[in-house]
């Protein structure tokens, strides 16, 4: 393929921003190689500066599950475009949409809009410190919150991708309170709690990982953290940024039968445009300003493109009711990997709920950042580029779920594992 344009493009960023790009995902650290350079999207594709399409399994890290410039969004956007961008006021289009995720999500009663995933965990930590009057956080090792400094301690995603799991610029003081625990480990968790228990205000966990590569946390694990939670009066987070209304339409909440204190959520909620949402019980939610003192604000929050578009896109998946379809996609999708990498002889497992999953390149069933680590990153990457010339998009990492949306096809799905059997046969 020629990706000429790309390169120049590309060239030109990387005197302007650091890194050439505007969010490290984006900059194929873990493959090599340059990023390359889209111009639009539409449906199940992608179209680069050149010309070139690509089938997009990205679906920009999570939030296209309707596929690109959907005519419900792209229309909502417009109208709501034509009435203004920001007024730094109350508008109707908050209450639709504050509705619309309280209805979906069970464990939600009164909800905040934010600005992004990170802004939404970094109030929901604040608010779990501020209720409990605690200080200590549990996070898990693989677990990626947004680049909040608190919880930037053994995260996954770009920062374990580009080897840096303790961000320079992250003081001690900031992470003293922050206790890292080993995902799906009741016994370290039991032992975290009983030393612990009475000073930790919070526990926050994405409860199917997305950023390092998807994991399923195992029943007794997430029945373990909700007993031990309960008894010692600390609240549960469940960050819902990745998983709400991707892999159900209630989210995760909605398939593993438990229900948090505090849910984080973000990408699909806003169809693509920047916003992010935390929410959760009113009684713990009635302590952030102005209704208590738990401080949280936002020029931005609530933007009315913003939320026009998060209306539009969850109103389209409650109508139209995608699930069955994305489920019988990606089955075929993931069945379509394994065939192919098992008949290349690459040791490899597959994770996969609903419409995210992760191929590791990894003969052992990933389980936690331990076992996630152990991935061989260097085919992963010839893989990469062996599907990235074939016209198929993927994530730029090992350790990044890949999505499936409501555009692609069963003809698309099918290229995809050509493609796929193709770049193994060349590893």
């Amino acid at each position: 393929m020629n990706r000429k344009k790309s390169h120049e493009i590309f060239s030109h960023a990387q005197q302007l921003m650091p890194g050439g790009v505007n969010s490290p995902a984006r900059a194929f650290g873990a493959v090599g190689g340059e990023p390359v350079v889209m111009q639009r999207g539409e449906g199940a594709y992608l179209f680069d500066v050149d010309g070139n399409r690509y089938i997009d399994y990205i679906g920009s890290w999570g939030p296209m599950i309707l596929g690109h410039a959907h005519p419900n969004v792209t229309e909502a956007i417009n109208t709501a475009v034509r009435q203004g961008t920001s007024f730094g006021a109350p508008t109707e289009a908050e209450n639709t949409l504050a509705e619309l995720i309280i209805a979906a999500v069970a464990s939600v009663e009164k909800v905040r809009l934010v600005n992004s995933g990170t802004e939404a965990t970094m109030s929901a930590i604040r608010l779990a410190r501020g209720y409990t009057g605690r200080d200590v956080v549990v996070k898990f090792a693989g677990n990626y919150h947004g680049h909040v400094d608190s919880l930037l301690v053994a995260a996954g995603s770009a920062a374990a991708t580009l080897g840096v799991p303790n961000s320079p610029g992250v003081t001690a003081g900031t992470t003293k309170d922050t206790l890292v625990l080993a995902y799906n480990d009741v016994a370290g968790l039991e032992a975290a709690f009983a030393e612990h228990g009475s000073r930790i205000a919070g526990v926050i966990l994405e409860p199917i990982v997305g950023n390092m590569g998807t994991v399923v946390a195992t029943p007794g694990f997430l029945k373990a953290l909700r007993h031990l939670t309960q008894e010692h009066g600390t609240v549960l987070i469940f960050d819902e940024v990745m998983t709400g209304f991707r892999v159900a339409y209630g989210g995760a909440q909605s398939l593993n039968g438990i229900t948090p204190d505090l849910t984080t959520l973000g990408k699909i909620v806003g169809g693509g445009m920047p916003i992010g949402a935390y929410g959760g019980k009113a009684e713990i939610m009635d302590h952030v300003l102005p209704a208590g003192k738990v401080f949280q604000a936002g020029t931005l929050s609530g933007n009315p493109i913003a939320t026009t578009a998060g209306i539009a896109t969850l109103t389209t998946l409650r109508a139209e009711d995608p699930y069955p379809r994305l489920e019988q996609l990606s089955e075929r999708l993931a069945n379509g990997l394994i065939e192919a990498a098992a008949s290349a002889g690459v040791p490899h497992s597959l994770t996969r709920v609903g419409s995210m999953m992760t191929l590791f390149f990894n003969g052992e069933t990933v389980t936690n950042w331990d076992s996630a680590s152990r991935s061989d990153t260097a085919k992963f990457g010839k893989y990469f580029w062996g599907l990235i010339d074939r016209g198929v998009y993927m994530p730029c990492s090992q350790y990044e779920a890949l999505f499936v949306s409501a555009a692609h096809t069963e003809a698309d799905i099918d290229k995809t594992v050509e493609a796929a059997r193709a770049a193994f046969a060349e590893l």
